[in-house]
This record gives C-alpha cells, sequence and structure tokens, in this order.
C-alpha cells in the first residue's frame, strides 16, 4: 500500500475510486469505540433515567448527524479537504480563523484519546501510563502517515471486529445479571429537563464535531455519485454506531456504575480471562478514531500556513514533521489532564460545539444556498482570486456566532445567565441559526461560479 500523495490540493478525477459504502463503514466503526462509551456514560451520571438518557442520545445524535452527513455530501463534488473549501466564505488566509479552532478542537479530541487509553495500555502491557501514552500516539502517527486508504481499510475491519466486540459484550452484561434486559434504576425512574438537554447536547457535540473533516474521507469518490448516496451513508453509519454505544454506555453506567468508571478496563473485564485481548481491541478503535483526527488537523494546519503561496501538497518529511507536533501537543494536554478526565471531556465537548457549530452553519448555508455547489477550486489557492485573502464580512459573521453563544454557555469555570436559568446548556441553538441567517443576509449579493480544478 502506497503512502497517500495527495493533502490539500484537489484530487484529479483519474483518481477517483470507491463507492459510498466505505462511507458507511467508516463513521459506523469510528463511533464504535471506548470514548462513545464514555459518553454514553455522562446522562447516567448527571442523573438522568436510562429511558430517557436513550431518548436524548437518539435526538441529539440525530441532529448532528444531518450536519455531518451535509458536509460529506461536498467531498465528491469538491474533490478538496473540508476545509480548503471555506476559504470561498472566509477568504483564502481569512480561513485561517476557523482553521485554527479545528485544529485546537482536533489535539483536544487527541488528548481525550490520550487521557483514556493511558490507563488501558498500561493495565495490560508492564510499561508506564506515560510509555502507554508515547506508544498509542505512535501508532496514531503511522497510520495517519500512510493516510486515506490504509484510514478506510482499517474502517472496514473496525467494523466487523466491533459489531463482534459490543454484541458479545452485551450478552455477558445481560448474563451478569440473569438476563435481565431491563436495568433496574437505583432511584424511581424521572425526567430531568437539565440532564435530557445536556445529554442531547454532547450526542450532538459528537456528531456535529466531525463536520471540519468529514469531506476529507469522501474527496477520492467520483464527482458522479449523487449527493443523496454519500448523505446516507455517512449518515446512517455516523448514526448507528454512535447510538450503539452510547446506549451501551449508558446501560453499563446504569447495572455496573463501579465498570463504567473506566470505560476500557470495565468492558474488558465482562470477558474474564479473554480482558487482555479485548484491551488491545479496545486500543485499536480508539487508534481509528485518534488517526482520523490527527489526520485532519495535519490537513488543517497545511491550509494555514500555505494561504499565503499557494502551496498545494506538502513532502513527506514535513508531512511526518507537522504530524509528530501535533500528537506531541495532544500528548503534553494529556499528561496534564489526566486527573480531571470526566470534567475535562465535558468541557472540551462543549468548547468544541462553540467554535465549530457557527462555522458549519456558515459553510452549509454558502454550500447548499448561495452557491449552490459551485466553485471555483484553481481560486481557493490564490489569495488574489475571486474569493480574495479575507472576507471581512464572514468573519464577523463567525465571532458573532462565538459570541451570541456566550449567555448559554455552560462549563465548569463559566455558566451563562441563561444557562444558569435554564439549568442546561443550548448554546448550539444560537449557534447554528444564527450565523446561517446573518451570512445569507450578507451574501445576498454573491454570484456564484463553475467550479474548475
Amino acid at each position: 500500500m502506497k503512502i497517500e500523495s495527495h493533502s490539500i490540493d484537489f484530487v484529479p478525477l483519474a483518481e477517483r475510486y470507491g463507492t459510498p459504502r466505505r462511507l458507511f463503514t467508516i463513521w459506523f466503526s469510528c463511533n464504535m469505540t471506548i470514548l462513545g462509551v464514555a459518553l454514553g456514560t455522562l446522562g447516567i451520571q448527571a442523573g438522568l433515567s436510562f429511558g430517557w438518557t436513550l431518548v436524548a442520545l437518539v435526538v441529539g445524535n440525530a441532529i448532528g448527524t444531518v450536519f455531518m452527513a451535509a458536509h460529506s455530501a461536498q467531498g465528491p463534488q469538491l474533490g478538496v479537504p473540508q476545509m480548503i473549501q471555506s476559504r470561498a466564505q472566509f477568504g483564502v488566509r481569512g480561513a485561517a480563523l476557523p482553521l485554527v479552532a479545528v485544529v485546537a478542537t482536533y489535539v483536544l479530541y487527541c488528548a481525550a484519546n490520550g487521557v483514556l487509553m493511558q490507563s488501558v495500555i498500561s493495565s495490560s502491557l508492564p510499561i508506564s501510563p506515560l510509555a502507554a501514552l508515547v506508544l498509542f500516539s505512535c501508532l496514531t502517527v503511522l497510520a495517519a502517515f500512510v493516510g486515506y486508504e490504509l484510514i478506510h481499510r482499517i474502517g472496514a475491519a473496525m467494523t466487523v471486529i466491533s459489531i463482534i466486540l459490543f454484541s458479545v459484550g452485551t450478552v455477558l452484561l445481560l448474563l451478569r445479571h440473569g438476563g435481565n434486559f431491563t436495568p433496574v434504576p437505583s432511584v424511581e425512574p424521572h425526567f430531568n429537563g437539565a440532564a435530557f438537554m445536556l445529554t442531547a447536547t454532547q450526542s450532538a457535540a459528537w456528531s456535529l464535531s466531525y463536520g471540519p473533516y468529514v469531506a476529507d474521507y469522501s474527496r477520492y469518490l467520483p464527482p458522479t455519485m449523487p449527493t443523496s448516496r454519500t448523505f446516507w451513508y455517512t449518515a446512517w453509519g455516523c448514526f448507528l454506531g454512535s447510538l450503539a454505544v452510547m446506549s451501551f454506555g449508558a446501560y453499563l453506567a446504569t447495572i455496573e456504575p463501579v465498570l463504567a468508571k473506566n470505560p476500557g478496563v470495565g468492558v474488558a473485564a465482562l470477558f474474564g480471562p479473554a480482558g487482555p485481548l479485548v484491551l488491545l481491541l479496545v486500543v485499536l478503535g480508539v487508534v481509528q478514531g485518534n488517526v482520523l483526527n490527527l489526520y485532519s488537523a495535519y490537513m488543517s494546519t497545511v491550509t494555514i500556513f500555505t494561504s499565503r503561496d499557494g502551496t498545494r501538497r506538502t513532502g513527506r518529511v514535513q508531512k511526518l514533521l507537522l504530524m509528530v507536533a501535533l500528537i506531541t501537543a495532544a500528548g503534553l494536554i494529556a499528561a496534564l489532564a489526566s486527573e480531571n478526565f470526566q470534567k475535562y471531556f465535558a468541557d472540551a465537548l462543549n468548547a468544541m460545539l462553540y467554535l465549530l457549530v457557527p462555522w458549519s452553519a456558515i459553510n452549509l448555508a454558502d454550500y447548499y444556498y448561495v452557491r449552490h455547489g459551485q466553485y471555483n477550486i484553481t481560486a481557493l489557492y490564490d489569495g488574489n482570486s475571486e474569493y480574495g485573502a479575507y472576507r471581512w464580512r464572514t468573519i464577523g459573521v463567525y465571532c458573532m456566532g462565538i459570541v451570541f453563544q456566550i449567555p448559554f454557555m455552560k462549563l465548569s469555570f463559566y455558566v451563562g445567565p441563561i444557562a444558569e436559568r435554564l439549568g442546561t446548556d443550548v448554546a448550539w441553538l444560537p449557534g447554528l441559526l444564527i450565523p446561517a441567517a446573518l451570512y445569507l443576509l450578507v451574501s445576498k449579493d454573491i454570484a456564484y461560479t463553475q467550479k474548475c480544478c
């Protein structure tokens, strides 16, 4: 298998290949990880009953999936990474603003994965948590460096492995409790509005977080591929994978709260003597998700640095050095945050929403309503083109989208006045609606152009 030669450049039509079925496996498998199990436990820990947790997970994942799949549909039509296309909205250099947020978000996600995997790896191998973190990072860099084709093949393999792993885990969990499928709660079931919104928001954030890079993994598909097929294969893969693994996490937290405190080790404990093998599979699953984060964080970083000179490709040495730098930054954050993982993870998910949702709203409004999918691809690499170096109106809308969310924010260190009154965080709602409306308002004079390569 060859190391991928393309990075932020346009994928020529002669090199397009594959079918949308590959999108199902990559998005199904990347969700079926222990990190998804951990997210599924948060609703139960917030005081929500198991039944209402499932409803919140369905609502949140459905909302997040619609938006991420709409981004995925752009890949085959444009043939470039997701964030390169943002230059049409923000300007070739102005796109650096959301790109910095994207890089920070995926470095944080790599850090969250590292926090979770330190204990899992060190509990199964005779190495220290720091050495475990280094090993995990090296595996991530290796796969991300090879690139697109290897990532898709890993997704296909991990789909089969994860279905078997979590299906058997569910059966073993049921057998531990006499085959009782209905979990017995510690308190009388009730509806908690704040906990419900928190769970829905966090599950929506999980799917929305794929928005800035989801098209990176569909950009090699032929442009003749119907948009609907790209959308639905992505959507069903993401929705079913995330809902299944989060539901498993909620069930585990309800009837085995001790095991749920450390999901990786807890799931392996269900398998008894086969626990070490399960831990290995758990690590591989999280490595897959980490590879996606690093691969796209690398391309977003390159997009920032090449906005002035129009460079479209990077050499292999530069590619490796950038990936090592990014994963090192994530490792340092993981080492510092390992003692407060639950609080850190919840804050990271919320902060991610605040930064990415306004970008997503602007990008989708531009693609589907302003330019109708028609872009001048060559101009995306030229600061003197029709897209310009900076599109200040869009940058202003993006910043306003973040500001409008502040009263609705709820973090461990800050609670906005509206969030305090409601008892929960709903910042993503104004973060989606207001930027989209404002962008459509300020973009009435844009005449879209036919795309070219």
